[in-house]
């Protein structure tokens, strides 16, 4: 190996070596007493020497060539595959004695995928008897796709079939989405499900054992939680959110309109004496922008406002954020 030229693989041709095997292919072969040859291309193939002239080097075919570097790589992607088949099999042990002392478990594990959150929580629901509590903020107007659904739906029906209990909170907007209600329609068993106006991040604590809570924006990295201390603080957080909601399923409870404002109404209201954008309003509501504007427009039509800085002080003169807390 020359002063200037780096050790490496057979799958990572340097440049310079590169530059050689190509002038070889060209010309029909190489001198090495007139050329610096890398000893890579020796070394893994790419040249040998003529049977005449130990001196004049002779390139393999570009297939030849490919062949040894895929045959290779094949090689070592088996030899990885080995050592992980290893590195399971030494830390199985350990993690069977860990689950074994669930009094100990403090963990907290990154699940990685889509895939892999709900095959996670459907894995927690198989091992669970008693109840799973599940917040399920709004995301958008389009309704999960058919077959998340199916399988969402079959998973917590073998569940409620062992006899389990589900508790499900919402956003007021999901209160009439044809996707949640059909789901409803087909569950059978211990199943409840009430609304609020605002609802935290997705959540989902099963047996009071384990929860999943997202580790992204978009939802594709969760955490499975299954520290005790903070099982029971999201346990509570849930349980407190439950008191203070709205009863939908099996038997919905209607909040009252009150002088012709409706209780979305008087939601936004609240958030727009507050200050929040459109935008704002909408995103903690559940809903989109144009209908948080629909609502907002109605507001102001029944309070008789001509303008912003306007529907804000009669929304107050109005007594509607009163009866808002009074309600609460």
């Amino acid at each position: 190996m020359t002063a200037s030229h780096a050790k490496h693989g057979p799958e990572e041709i340097c440049p310079a070596g590169m530059w050689v095997y190509q002038r070889a292919l060209q010309e029909g072969h190489v001198t090495q007493s007139a050329t610096s040859v890398p000893p890579c291309l020796v070394d893994f193939g790419f040249l040998h020497p003529a049977l005449d002239n130990p001196d004049r080097l002779e390139p393999a075919s570009p297939m030849a060539a490919l062949h040894r570097l895929l045959h290779h790589s094949g090689r070592r992607i088996a030899d990885e595959r080995r050592r992980e088949e290893q590195l399971v099999e030494a830390f199985a042990p350990l993690i069977r004695a860990e689950a074994s002392e669930a009094a100990d478990v403090t963990t907290l594990l990154v699940v990685t995928g889509k895939e892999q959150i709900s095959r996670a929580i459907a894995d927690a629901l198989a091992d669970a008897a008693e109840q799973a509590l599940t917040i399920q903020p709004y995301q958008g107007p389009n309704s999960p796709p058919r077959q998340d659904n199916l399988r969402s739906l079959q998973r917590d029906q073998a569940f409620l079939d062992r006899g389990g209990r589900i508790r499900t909170l919402y956003q007021h907007t999901y209160r009439h989405a044809p996707h949640v209600l059909a789901r409803y329609e087909q569950l059978t068993g211990d199943v409840e499900a009430r609304t609020l106006n605002e609802v935290t991040e997705r959540l989902i604590v099963v047996d009071r054992t384990v929860a999943f809570i997202p580790a992204s924006a978009d939802r594709s990295l969760a955490l499975e939680v299954r520290h005790p201390a903070l099982i029971a603080y999201f346990a509570n957080t849930f349980d407190r959110l439950w008191h203070l909601a709205t009863p939908m399923h099996p038997q919905a409870v209607h909040q009252p309109t009150l002088n012709g404002i409706t209780p979305r109404q008087r939601a936004i209201a609240a958030l727009l004496v507050e200050g929040h954008t459109d935008s704002d309003i909408a995103d903690r509501l559940g809903m989109n922008v144009r209908t948080a504007r629909v609502h907002i427009a109605k507001l102001a039509t029944t309070l008789g406002s001509e303008s912003r800085a306007q529907l804000g002080y009669l929304i107050g003169q109005s007594g509607l954020l009163q009866s808002e807390n009074a309600d609460q």
